[in-house]
């Protein structure tokens, strides 16, 4: 929970604004709010303004625009060097709060027009390594699937059609757990989810998601379920408890059976599936980047590139494959 007392009014003018306008997820703006609590503790720090040694105890809502105005690119980066320092920050964490920072600017410049200068103008982001993602080969989903459809559970049904739809279309964890049983379209075979910004997106379903999803329906309750704030009542998936299924609650269900296929779980997670699910369909199936892009919701395809890696395989076939290649 984001504690708005302890902000100046101006960041919080600005977490509305994220909400409102920016059509942010709670999620971020969450993420927006401690990253400017970071900042602006420093801030205090850096300019001489605060004898509190403990800097999880330094106060930011008394830090007017007067001392906004005078932020300058070296402070923010004299920041980020802090947050190597001190934290050892890796740099997609200073990536993100490099983010905020410069949304965060230009709000009170542009938008709202409470400081003239924007200090965060030609801010860089951090170069980012390129790692590759790891994810299940085809023959470990198998594995993995066939771990999950175990009547001993049970709740092997309901495990099974999650695991499916994470292996087969590539969702979130927040998108699952938000997934109503209306949103599913049964006759056209296709699924609307909320993704990242509340942006809704269609999935299409294959035979194996419609088969997990009607053996699943066909056991769910339909009696105690709860009537609450999280409309449990509408939701697709639902715990043991009656109540729409949680983020925590399908990890550990994800842990459970990858440890019954007897997968690495210190390797593999909920995000890896997705990984899985992108990788498997461009490798195996080849799908345009494009609509790959649209498949797993990205906002840029930059992000989809990163499952554009081949394997070594693909690799000695690409060789083996050149006419010259028996001369």
């Amino acid at each position: 929970m984001i504690d708005r007392e302890e902000n100046p009014s101006y960041v919080n003018s600005f977490l509305d604004y994220s909400i409102t306008i920016l059509n942010k997820s709670s999620n971020s703006v969450k993420e927006y709010n401690y990253d400017l609590l970071m900042f602006l503790r420093f801030i205090k720090q850096h300019f001489n303004m605060t004898n509190e040694e403990d800097f999880k105890n330094i106060k930011i809502d008394d830090i007017s625009l007067d001392t906004i105005k005078k932020i300058t690119l070296d402070d923010i980066h004299a920041f980020l060097a802090f947050l190597v320092k001190e934290f050892n920050s890796k740099a997609t964490t200073r990536a993100r709060k490099v983010s905020t920072i410069r949304i965060f600017f230009k709000y009170l410049c542009q938008h709202a027009k409470l400081i003239d200068k924007n200090p965060a103008l030609y801010l860089e982001t951090p170069k980012l390594e390129k790692r590759l993602p790891k994810y299940l080969s085809l023959d470990d989903s198998k594995k993995l699937l066939n771990a999950t459809y175990n009547e001993d559970n049970r709740n092997y049904a309901r495990d099974y059609a999650i695991i499916t739809l994470f292996l087969n279309c590539g969702i979130r964890l927040s998108e699952l757990v938000g997934i109503n049983i209306n949103d599913i379209d049964f006759s056209e075979n296709k699924l609307n989810v909320i993704g990242k910004g509340n942006k809704e997106r269609t999935i299409y379903l294959n035979k194996a998601c419609m088969n997990a999803l009607s053996e699943y329906l066909s056991v769910r309750p339909k009696q105690g379920i709860k009537h609450d704030k999280k409309n449990s009542e509408k939701a697709l998936f639902l715990s043991e408890r009656k109540t729409r299924i949680g983020n925590r609650t399908v990890e550990l269900i994800v842990y459970k059976q990858l440890k019954a296929a007897g997968l690495d779980v210190k390797k593999y997670s909920v995000h890896k599936l997705r990984h899985t699910a992108a990788t498997l369909m461009y490798q195996y199936g080849n799908v345009d980047i494009r609509a790959l892009q649209e498949l797993l919701g990205h906002e840029s395809i930059a992000t989809t590139e990163i499952y554009t890696h081949v394997s070594n395989e693909q690799v000695r076939n690409a060789v083996e494959s050149n006419p010259l290649a028996d001369i």
